[in-house]
């Protein structure tokens, strides 16, 4: 078995492969990348046996075959490589011979069967997204899922597929993000948990890729195939929590505000709050909005004011700082809306634009309770 590849186009897939496996592995094989070569497609693969993830990449080559070779000397490896082909060739001794243009290196590889397989779905649904749709969707709601292991469907993102479009969402009970995408539709109803590592590997990969995204999905695993690359992994098992329950429909307050003033206000006054509740105050009357914070422990204390475009009656209502602001990074708008019915009930943040046809944003945040 030999081929002949570009360094910098094999280190940039493998770097991207690298992802899926763990720093500390159950089975030895699993420190692997799988190479399955085919004549000149050369398949490479990555699994921690929940997420498995491939790419196929074109090099020069006659023969077929297939080895694991260990992942972190060959990733170390080939970071130090200027662009230049390199050969690979499978030796009679059990290793692989690396040649470059100015030395040879030799690493031990393993029997490319005892790489496990990945999952076939049977009988999958299926959907077509845009890649860089998804990431989108994926980064603007990831960040509220929760790391909690005696709760694990809220610690993925839950898809809801329709044919009125597409809906993804993640809680961790303490702040809820729903987002919406009308302009794309799923041609029948399902529903499953996806868990945050192969997000997060979907969502670097996709961003900015106007490539369509084909998700195939069952109860138990979903696979997303885009270009020349498969993702599989194992689904999140559990009924997600109703969530639009906790969503306060009537809510007659409605605070508008510059996005980034207000970010960064409640960012400078944060730093003054107490350093286990994290807690602000937002005292809201007339078109005057008071951010204030204070940490009696430490005699610590800011306010700030700030003019908004306020409807409502004047009220009082306690947040944890850390989660307002990481939803108002996450937000592109320049204006959001805070929308608010009672101190002790969620309060409901949305962009005002910023938004694509089709797109839609809601965020909630559980208020904490304000000690007087």
């Amino acid at each position: 078995m030999k081929f002949i590849v570009s360094s910098t186009y094999l280190l940039k897939q493998l770097q991207v492969l690298g992802g899926v496996i763990n720093n500390s592995n159950t089975l030895p094989i699993l420190d692997n990348f799988l190479f399955e070569l085919n004549d000149s497609k050369l398949t490479v693969s990555a699994s921690d046996l929940e997420t498995t993830m491939s790419s196929i990449i074109d090099v020069e080559s006659t023969s077929v075959g297939s080895i694991a070779l260990p992942a972190r000397l060959l990733l170390d490896t080939l970071k130090t490589f200027p662009e230049q082909p390199l050969t690979f060739v499978v030796e009679d001794n059990n290793t692989v011979e690396i040649s470059s243009n100015h030395g040879k290196y030799a690493l031990a590889y393993v029997d490319g069967n005892e790489f496990p397989k990945a999952v076939a779905l049977e009988n999958p649904s299926t959907t077509m997204v845009m890649g860089d749709i998804l990431a989108t969707a994926i980064s603007k709601t990831i960040f509220a899922a929760g790391n909690d292991d005696l709760r694990p469907v809220m610690s993925g993102v839950f898809f809801q597929f329709s044919t009125e479009g597409l809906t993804f969402v993640a809680t961790d009970a303490h702040k809820l993000v729903k987002y919406t995408r009308e302009d794309v539709t799923a041609n029948q109803v399902a529903e499953f948990i996806m868990p945050k590592k192969p997000l997060n590997l979907l969502k670097g990969i996709l961003a900015g890729n106007e490539e369509a995204v084909t998700i195939e999905y069952n109860d138990s695993n979903a696979k997303f195939t885009f270009e020349n690359s498969v993702l599989v992994c194992r689904l999140i098992d559990g009924k997600y929590p109703n969530y639009e329950a906790v969503i306060p429909k009537e809510n007659p307050n409605k605070l508008t505000i510059d996005r980034n003033q207000f970010l960064n206000s409640v960012k400078r006054v944060s730093i003054f709050s107490n350093k286990t509740t994290h807690q602000i105050r937002l005292k809201i009357a007339g078109a005057e909005l008071n951010i204030s914070a204070e940490d009696i422990d430490y005699s610590n204390k800011a306010e700030e004011r700030l003019t908004c475009d306020y409807q409502g009656d004047d009220m009082q209502i306690g947040f944890n700082s850390r989660f307002l602001t990481e939803m108002l990074n996450n937000l592109g708008a320049s204006e959001v809306q805070l929308e608010m019915s009672l101190p002790n009930r969620a309060g409901i943040l949305t962009p005002i634009d910023g938004l694509d046809e089709g797109e839609r944003v809601t965020m909630l945040v559980m208020p904490v309770m304000l000690n007087n």
